[in-house]
């Protein structure tokens, strides 16, 4: 009844979980549930024996070669299944002939050291006996009569020799015993805590699960609240994937119109540009063209000055006289044609601010996530109903789970094992002390017989005298020697109690730790108990008959030993799927189908979006039609191309001045370096500007020559990508949005598939985690029954049974030094010949 208790009580950990199939795509976020709450346990299943496990691990060393064979599973398997004695005439079956023989081949080692103690059972009281009614006769050394012999020293010391070194080994014999027995019995004290600490863990185990279920159920609140904020996040989230999907059409455009605007607004300045320099151009070079000319007029005064006359002079001024045609102007701006008409054409498209259309579409388009969600207001509202009410479901049905009546028979059933366990203690305390006493007792009496062979091994040492005769050797020595005699008594008369303890407790001890210890620590134990039909032969599986009844489902004892053992969920270590299957259970399925088509129901109404009117796209026609293809770029860039003077007015002033120094120290000097100050005048006040305007103008025409080719093609460009940013908004937006409407379904679907996997795993390795139970099987077996038990009786028959095989040559030399020791009645003369005995 506990059994089912808790089995039932770990298929309520389940209740919370259905399986979802994986007809979506995982989420791009990882929800985090936290761990699930789990307390430690105090049993440690481990027991370190101490300085004593020497002896245990020289005693399994002695067993092993007693039985070396290995755990025979195939004879154990049809040893059960095979039945003796139901019939007459079993025993003489071949088969069982068979199976008894394996058997005897097995246990050889066990049999032979078995019969070899019975056999000293019964020898070595009847040889005493004899031995006995042999001295009574004053034979076998009871007659008291030593004849003296040449190596009687010799002898002496060396059976005083040889009974001290038996007694020595019978007496390490002896406190290996004792130590064992001590060590059974203050484990077998010290085991009520042991067996108090897997009960607190049994009771935390009943009492945490409760907890974990709570905290799994309390968990969807994470996954709610994740996909509540979602929802209420669709603008950004859905209308955001949306607005994503169109960008790649729609940015690219406007951004194409907006560098339109921009183009515009560089082709007035550039035409502005031209205008005003082609003015001060004109205005300019008039200006110069006088100047020059007043310049040379001047220049022709001065050389034609007397002093030009001299023969110095001559040559000089008729070379000035000749370069004077040079002082004139080279680029002609007067016949260039004007812009004004592109100009104007420019300033009234500029009237209608397309940077403004343009932004109004940017705008529009940006609208597209408060969009989604105020058309998706009413539908997302439902949603969060059906959420509200998945949380709500899954909290009513598990307070419908009978998990208080079950932990509460649970309980109780715990306590009462516990109970009994602590009424009960005492009484295996007191039968403990019982054996402790009784095997005290077989110690003590080993312990007598030392006695009697140390102190007469004492007594006859320490008083024997060399020179003294048979029949006149002191009382010590006598009495040493009378000790001597009274051990080898009480040995024939314990002897045989000894050994058949020894026999009793080696036999089953033996067994027990080749057959169950052995085979528990590797395992081999559960590969035995789960053959089919062993235990019972109508179960395939008797644990899966047992816990689930169907003797059919492969539940093996090793694979829930294994898995309690590695603190697994006991749902998944006693499959208690087939019992109580979490995924058909609480079918979230059928929610999320809810969610699914709620949200599929979303439609959103992109057509209001407009990136640019007809007003705007005119405008951009109106440019590329404003003539600006029209104007003669030749002509300017011909007289750009020239200079604004035939000459350099500073190269000629410098080589005006440069003649001038070359004529004799005069007014004609002075004159002519006057002229070249004018000169340089001029061209810093008239050249200079004129060639800053003309550097102006050549880069707006160049500017104006190299677009003007380009507005007709890039303005089609800009509207054909608008017109298909356009079109594709008003007639792709469904499919578009249904697509993203399935991705954002997927990802709040996938919030519910991370809860239920997570779900899923936690039961599978967290909740109500069966380490407990192993714990148990633990201390029942491995520390309680082998350590304890098995390993301190195994040494106590080890020691008491080497105390009890060295007794035969102790008694041997102790019967023979004895006579050493004790006074003679009788004695003869010095004789080599043997000794009769």
């Amino acid at each position: 009844m506990a059994v089912e208790l808790c089995l039932l009580l770990l298929l309520l950990c389940g209740s919370t979980v259905s399986e979802v199939q994986p007809l979506h795509k995982p989420p791009p976020g990882t929800l985090d549930f936290g761990f699930v709450p789990a307390k430690t346990y105090d049993t440690n299943a481990y027991h370190e024996p101490g300085p004593i496990g020497i002896l245990f691990r020289l005693v399994h060393s002695f067993l092993y070669l007693v039985q070396p064979n290995s755990f025979p599973q195939d004879l154990i398997k049809k040893l059960t299944q095979q039945k003796f004695g139901n019939v007459q005439g079993d025993y003489q079956k071949p088969e069982n002939v068979v199976l008894t023989l394996q058997a005897i081949y097995y246990e050889i080692g066990f049999i032979v050291s078995a019969a070899l103690g019975l056999l000293f059972v019964l020898l070595l009281p009847l040889v005493g006996l004899c031995f006995c009614m042999c001295r009574c006769c004053d034979n076998c050394g009871g007659e008291m009569h030593q004849r003296q012999k040449k190596n009687a020293d010799c002898r002496r010391g060396c059976f005083a020799t040889f009974l001290f070194v038996a007694s020595l080994i019978i007496s390490i014999g002896v406190l290996c015993a004792y130590a064992a027995n001590q060590h059974l019995t203050s484990q077998v004290r010290g085991a009520k805590n042991l067996v108090h600490s897997n009960f607190k863990d049994l009771r935390i185990f009943l009492n945490d699960t409760p907890g974990q279920i709570d905290y799994l159920v309390s968990q969807y609140n994470t996954t709610k609240n994740k996909a509540l904020s979602d929802l209420n996040n669709v603008g950004p989230l859905l209308g955001s994937r949306v607005q994503e999907r169109f960008a790649k059409e729609v940015r690219p455009a406007l951004d194409a119109a907006l560098t339109m605007a921009g183009a515009i607004r560089e082709t007035k300045e550039a035409l502005e540009n031209v205008s005003v320099s082609v003015e001060v151009l004109q205005e300019g070079t008039e200006r110069l063209h006088s100047n020059l000319t007043d310049v040379k007029i001047h220049l022709s005064n001065t050389l034609s000055d007397s002093a030009c006359s001299a023969a110095q002079a001559a040559s000089t001024c008729n070379i000035i006289r000749n370069s004077l045609n040079q002082l004139n102007i080279n680029a002609n701006f007067s016949g260039l044609p004007g812009v004004s008409e592109q100009l104007a054409k420019v300033n009234d498209i500029l009237k209608i601010d397309l940077s403004s259309l343009v932004q109004k579409g940017y705008a529009a388009f940006n609208d597209t996530p408060d969009l989604v969600l105020n058309q998706t207001r009413n539908i997302l509202s439902d949603i969060k109903n059906l959420l509200d009410l998945i949380g709500s479901n899954i909290t009513s049905f598990t307070q419908m789970l009978p998990v208080q009546k079950v932990l509460s028979d649970l309980t109780i059933y715990l306590t009462q094992s516990e109970a009994y366990v602590q009424d009960h203690f005492p009484l295996v305390e007191q039968y403990d002390f019982y054996r402790w006493l009784g095997c005290l007792i077989l110690c003590c009496m080993v312990i007598l017989i030392l006695v009697f062979y140390y102190l007469g091994l004492l007594c006859g040492t320490c008083g024997y005298d060399k020179h003294a005769s048979p029949t006149t050797r002191g009382c010590i020595s006598n009495t040493g020697g009378n000790f001597l005699m009274a051990g080898v008594g009480f040995s024939f008369l314990f002897s045989w109690v000894l050994m058949i303890t020894v026999v009793i407790t080696f036999v089953t001890g033996g067994n027990v730790e080749k057959l169950v210890c052995e085979p528990f620590e590797d395992r081999t134990l559960f590969k035995v108990l789960d053959t089919p039909y062993l235990l019972n032969r109508h179960w395939r599986n008797y644990l899966s008959a047992i816990v689930l009844k169907n003797p059919d489902i492969n539940l093996t004892f090793e694979k829930v030993y294994s898995d309690c053992k590695e603190n697994k969920g006991i749902y998944t270590t006693l499959h208690l799927e087939n019992l109580f299957n979490i995924n058909e259970f609480l079918n979230i399925s059928m929610y999320t189908e809810d969610v699914s088509l709620k949200i599929e129901h979303i439609n959103v109404n992109l057509s209001n979006i407009v990136l640019l009117d007809e007003i705007g796209k005119r405008n951009l026609l109106d440019f590329s039609s404003s003539g600006i293809d029209g104007i003669n770029f030749a002509a300017y860039l011909t007289e750009i191309n020239k200079s604004i003077t035939k000459v350099d007015l500073l190269s000629f002033a410098n080589d005006l001045e440069a003649r001038a120094d070359q004529l004799p120290k005069g007014a004609l000097e002075n004159a002519l370096k006057g002229h070249a100050n004018s000169i340089r005048m001029i061209h810093n006040q008239q050249v200079v500007p004129l060639e800053q305007a003309m550097s102006t103008l050549n880069q707006s025409i160049r500017l104006l020559q190299r677009t003007s080719s380009e507005f007709m093609v890039k303005v089609r460009n800009v509207i054909s990508a608008v017109d298909a940013a356009q079109f594709l908004i008003s007639n792709d937006a469904s499919l578009v949005i249904i697509q993203e409407t399935k991705k954002y379904m997927d990802m709040i679907i996938g919030y519910f598939e991370q809860y239920v996997e997570w779900v899923k795993e936690s039961i599978t390795m967290e909740v109500a985690a069966c380490k407990p139970i192993a714990n148990v099987i633990d201390t029942a077996v491995d520390i309680f029954l082998c350590s304890y038990v098995i390993d301190s009786v195994n040494t106590f028959w080890f020691g008491l049974g080497g105390s009890s095989i060295f007794l035969i040559p102790a008694i041997i030399c102790a019967v023979k030094l004895s006579k050493y020791y004790r006074r003679m009645d009788t004695e003869d003369v010095y004789d080599d010949s043997v000794e009769q005995w």
